[in-house]
C-alpha cells in the first residue's frame, strides 16, 4: 500500500508538470551558469520516513503466534552535501555523503487473537551516507526541469547494538551496513542566485539486516525470517 502511493505521488508530480507546461507562455530564464558548468557544489536538506519490510517466520508463527510488525512511522531528517558532475548535456553523477536520522516501532501481535503481546521497540538510526547516483533531465520550459533519478546508497547505522543492554528490554539488533538500490523523481527549479531541486525518492536495503544469533529473546528473533530496510525520502536540494 505505502509503495502503492509513493508511485502515485511520484506519477502525480509529472502529470501536473505536463498539464502545466501547456498552458505556461515563454518567460524569461533565469541564468544557470551554476547549472552548465562541469563540476558544480550544494547541499541539502531532506525529511525521511523510515520503515521496514519484515517477512514473518511461518514455522515460528504457528508455533509461538508472535507477529512482528511495524506499528509507527516517525519522520526523520536527512542532512547532505551535493558534489554534481555533468558528463552530458541530460545526464549528472552525483555524490551526495552526508547523515541522516530516524526512527521505526516494531509491535508484536498474538498472531491468533491480534493482541498486542508488549509495548513497542523503538529502533532508532543514525546512518552515514554515501549515495552515487545518475540524473536524467528533460528538457528545460522556463525556470523549470523534470528529471529521474537512480543509483545505489551505502548507509552505515552508527546506532546499530553490538551488543544487548542488560538494563534495557532489546529483542531485535540490526546490523550496522547496508547496500540501498534507490529511485525518484524531482523538479529543478531555476531562481536568480540558484537553484532549487525538489525530490522524492524511495530507498530499499538489499541486506538482511536483523541479527539472528545470539538472541537474548530468541522468541522476537525467530519470528522474523527476514527484514530488510525502506526509506522514503523528500529532498530539497539547494544549487
Amino acid at each position: 500500500m505505502r509503495k502503492r502511493l509513493l508511485y502515485i505521488t511520484v506519477a502525480g508530480i509529472f502529470l501536473l508538470f505536463h498539464l502545466d507546461s501547456f498552458s505556461q507562455k515563454e518567460k524569461p530564464k533565469n541564468d544557470s551558469w551554476y547549472d552548465d558548468k562541469k563540476l558544480h557544489f550544494g547541499f541539502s536538506l531532506g525529511l525521511n520516513l523510515m520503515d521496514f519490510d519484515i517477512t514473518p517466520n511461518q514455522a515460528y508463527l504457528n508455533q509461538d503466534g508472535y507477529y512482528p510488525e511495524v506499528s509507527i512511522l516517525n519522520p526523520g531528517i536527512n542532512i547532505q552535501v551535493v558534489t554534481n558532475y555533468r558528463p552530458a548535456k541530460y545526464f549528472d553523477l552525483r555524490f551526495l555523503p552526508g547523515v541522516s536520522f530516524g526512527q521505526r516501532n516494531v509491535r508484536y501481535y498474538d498472531y491468533s487473537t491480534q493482541a498486542i503481546i508488549n509495548e513497542s521497540q523503538r529502533i532508532e538510526s543514525s546512518f552515514l551516507e554515501f549515495p552515487f547516483l545518475l540524473k536524467y533531465k528533460g528538457a528545460r520550459l522556463n525556470n523549470v526541469r523534470p528529471y529521474i533519478i537512480g543509483g545505489i546508497n551505502l548507509r552505515y547505522d552508527l546506532a546499530g547494538k553490538k551488543e544487548y543492554d542488560e538494563d534495557k528490554q532489546v529483542y531485535i539488533r540490526l546490523k550496522r551496513s547496508d547496500l540501498y538500490y534507490e529511485f525518484g523523481a524531482g523538479l529543478d527549479f531555476y531562481l536568480p542566485y540558484f537553484k532549487l531541486s525538489v525530490e522524492l525518492k524511495t530507498s530499499r536495503g538489499i541486506r538482511d539486516i536483523i541479527v539472528h544469533e545470539p538472541a537474548q529473546y530468541p522468541q522476537y528473533v525467530n519470528a522474523i525470517e527476514k527484514m530488510q530496510s525502506r526509506i522514503w525520502v523528500i529532498a530539497f536540494h539547494f544549487e
